[in-house]
């Protein structure tokens, strides 16, 4: 299976007049990799993707995909709360070298289950026509979209339709997640979509996570993964959750420049930069996770 272990959900370099840095993509691409990612998911939740103009959107899976050079398989995302759009980003997605798609649950028209089953299906049908078998996973996260994908309706997809091969769970809601791990069909992945969930249900017989923080710390949470290491989690706990004191990415891409990754910390409106009080908050975070020098 390609999509097991530690994936970024890398966040799009904007230079500081708030336009797609290209050569920061590729430099933050290479140095993801190097540092051990096991695959990238770019034009997520985290790489501002509601922002992105169509253009945009092509060039960063197309720069990333390019970039990567097989290194490292990648999973664009794919989501729109539109179907002929998210049908659109997801052939899109073939077209450019993709080896998968994340798409996510359509925020704000909160669709049925009936609904959900067409959305999906309509995306997997597209995709297996144009290439036959195509890898689609579902991304649930009740928190940002107004909708929880119940484990009834995740496990009738993954029975029904073979090339959705998984979902990354971000519900927050473990007797979901546990009856979807108990009830899934034979390779079914299920990825964690919450850092500081990520050792508990790997422990549950989850298969990996689609990670914020390795943006951050992506040979930590490499780590943290493969040796199940309890120590790693207590040490970069704080930073898991602190990721999230304001809405995402804006503290990950502001710990970046604290710690020397990106040059720019911008993100598009309607996200606004970190106050300083929340900065100083994520300053002392990383210097407890001595990710920065304490002087």
């Amino acid at each position: 299976m390609k999509f097991l272990g530690v994936g970024t959900a890398t966040i799009t370099p904007f230079r500081r007049d708030g336009s797609l840095d290209e050569d920061a993509l590729k430099r933050f691409v290479d140095w993801q990799i190097t540092e051990g990612v096991n695959f990238l998911v770019p034009c997520g939740t985290t790489g501002e993707n509601p922002t992105l103009t169509g253009d945009e959107h092509r060039r960063v899976v197309e720069l990333t995909v390019k970039t990567a050079n097989g290194r490292v398989p990648i999973l664009a995302g794919a989501g729109s709360n539109s179907t002929p759009r998210a049908v659109e980003l997801a052939l899109q997605a073939v077209d450019l070298g993709a080896d998968g798609i994340l798409t996510i649950t359509p925020y704000y028209n909160k669709p049925t289950p009936d609904g959900l089953r067409r959305h999906f299906g309509a995306q997997a049908e597209a995709l297996d026509k144009m290439k036959s078998g195509f890898p689609m996973i579902m991304y649930n996260v009740p928190g940002r979209t107004g909708l929880n994908m119940t484990a009834e309706t995740t496990l009738r997809m993954a029975r029904e339709i073979p090339n959705i091969i998984g979902v990354k769970e971000a519900s927050g809601n473990m007797e979901q997640i546990l009856t979807i791990l108990r009830d899934r069909p034979k390779g079914f992945l299920v990825l964690s979509g919450d850092d500081a969930w990520t050792l508990p249900l790997l422990g549950a017989g989850a298969d990996g996570v689609v990670s914020v923080a390795s943006n951050e710390v992506p040979r930590l949470m490499r780590e943290m993964v493969d040796r199940r290491d309890v120590a790693v989690q207590n040490r970069l706990l704080p930073l898991l959750l602190g990721n999230f004191m304001e809405s995402n990415p804006g503290p990950v891409k502001a710990a970046m420049v604290m710690m020397g990754i990106l040059e720019s910390d911008t993100v598009r409106s309607p996200l606004a930069p970190m106050t300083e009080a929340n900065r100083k908050k994520l300053e002392t975070i990383l210097k407890e996770c001595k990710l920065v020098n304490p002087s």
